[in-house]
């Protein structure tokens, strides 16, 4: 079994737990649940943000232990500071050390957009990410069918939240549907974990034009977003180079200014 396959196996599991400890009344119940909407989309193409979503992570399968001693309020705070479009932030517990905790905090001292990022299997996890906060939600096409795809994208438009439906094969693309207007596209092989950066670049000039496009992965250099703006790419989710380093925040806001340097030069 690889590794995507064992995380979700975990996650049935775990959300089936959930079901039985949070009921969907008390989710819908939260403050957060008739909050106004903020949209990723609409914060990725703004003319003053970075195209950056700027991600909160502790730790992943591949790399271990990132950053134990982050406080998430901190970093994505100067995320947002920085000038990033968005955050991402992770929520799986197991493999990445994220909790929903996470995406309150971040919340409360926030008002850019939040992207939850989990493996999203079940309605249940779309109604507790309106609950907590959250913006958007990921949803991975290797691991959903298109009708799926398609029910949960319809339920999280009728809550107010948006959808990044993530890619990394040809094979997924068949899985796009027009409803969903946020594609992010993966440069890690989520089987293997392996990084290819031309990956995204090939898929991507098969999405409709309209599509705003997210490169994700494996960027580390400054110079990769003109590239990769140059090809068609509207946004780029990057955590692992930020998160790295002893201040997440101020990482940021040097790659950020590094960019827009580099592109008045």
């Amino acid at each position: 079994m690889n590794i995507l396959d064992t995380i979700i196996a975990h996650k049935k599991t775990e959300v089936a737990t959930a079901k039985r400890t949070v009921s969907i009344k008390s989710l819908e119940e939260s403050r957060y649940f008739s909050a106004p909407k903020i949209s990723l989309k609409e914060y990725i193409l703004r003319d003053d943000k970075s195209g950056i979503i700027a991600e909160f992570k502790r730790k992943s399968p591949s790399k271990g232990i990132i950053n134990e001693t982050a406080l998430v309020e901190n970093v994505t705070a100067g995320y947002s500071n920085a000038g990033a479009s968005a955050l991402s932030v992770l929520t799986d517990t197991n493999f990445f050390g994220g909790t929903n905790k996470d995406v309150l905090a971040a919340r409360q001292v926030n008002t850019t957009p939040i992207l939850r990022k989990d493996f999203t299997i079940d309605e249940y996890q779309i109604i507790e990410a309106k609950s907590i906060g959250a913006n958007a939600i990921l949803l991975i096409a290797a691991v959903l069918t298109k009708a799926e795809i398609k029910k949960f994208t319809a339920l999280a438009h009728s809550i107010g939240l948006e959808v990044l439906l993530e890619i990394h094969t040809n094979e997924e693309l068949d899985k796009y549907i027009p409803e969903i207007s946020v594609v992010g596209i993966n440069n890690r092989n989520l089987k293997t974990f392996e990084v290819d950066f031309e990956n995204a670049i090939r898929l991507a000039k098969s999405l409709p034009t309209n599509t705003v496009k997210i490169a994700e992965s494996g960027i580390s250099d400054y110079k990769n977003i003109d590239y990769l703006k140059a090809q068609g790419f509207d946004g780029f989710l990057i955590g692992e180079n930020f998160m790295k380093t002893e201040n997440p925040g101020q990482s940021c806001a040097d790659f950020i200014e590094k960019i827009n340097k580099n592109s008045h030069a």
